[in-house]
């Protein structure tokens, strides 16, 4: 299994890649927020090496514009993954399954060449999702031993902790197989 991190504004700019294979970095949320440092922190990443996607939280309402914002932000290069963070927001809502199954489709359609996954926890996954769509993949969060969360699902990513930071791992061979899958080869 490969490891990376997940980023977003509450970390440095820069980060420590050593034995990292990814980074997922936060580029948006909602249909306002460009996470402020966000080029420093993509910079980070592909000055390692790493294979690199973005992030958008989403929240309830207005998916193809939340979507346009997104894709707008979020740098575009061959083999990034692109993400949709579906969880409960800061106001203690969250995006529909409906919602959330369209903005995955809208982002995939604006960015046709590029592997769109799912994140949520694992109670998302469990109790509130219906649909079992992720894209393209799923990255489910459920911190307990890394590469074994509690759900029956196939996942491709896998957030087992956030301390001291937000740490994955992907179930991928090598780096290689995972730059292969992200670019569509």
């Amino acid at each position: 299994m490969l490891r990376g991190i997940d980023v977003s504004a509450y970390q440095p700019s820069t980060y420590d890649t050593d034995g990292l294979s990814f980074v997922f970095v936060k580029a948006s949320e909602g249909r306002s927020y460009v996470n402020p440092k966000l080029t420093a922190q993509t910079e980070c990443g592909r000055d390692a090496g790493l294979v690199v996607g973005f992030y958008h939280f989403l929240w309830p309402g207005n998916i193809t514009a939340q979507a346009a914002w997104f894709v707008a932000r979020a740098p575009e290069r061959a083999g990034d993954v692109l993400a949709v963070d579906w969880e409960t927001t800061g106001d203690g809502t969250h995006a529909s399954n409906a919602e959330k199954d369209r903005f995955i489709r809208r982002v995939k359609q604006l960015r046709p060449e590029h592997r769109v996954v799912l994140y949520c926890n694992r109670n998302f996954w469990l109790n509130v999702d219906t649909t079992s769509y992720a894209g393209d993949g799923l990255w489910i969060a459920d911190y307990v031993t890394a590469g074994k969360p509690r759900i029956k699902a196939k996942w491709l990513f896998h957030q087992y902790t956030d301390d001291p930071q937000d740490r994955d791992v992907a179930d991928f061979a090598d780096r290689d197989e995972l730059r292969a899958w992200a670019t569509g080869d």
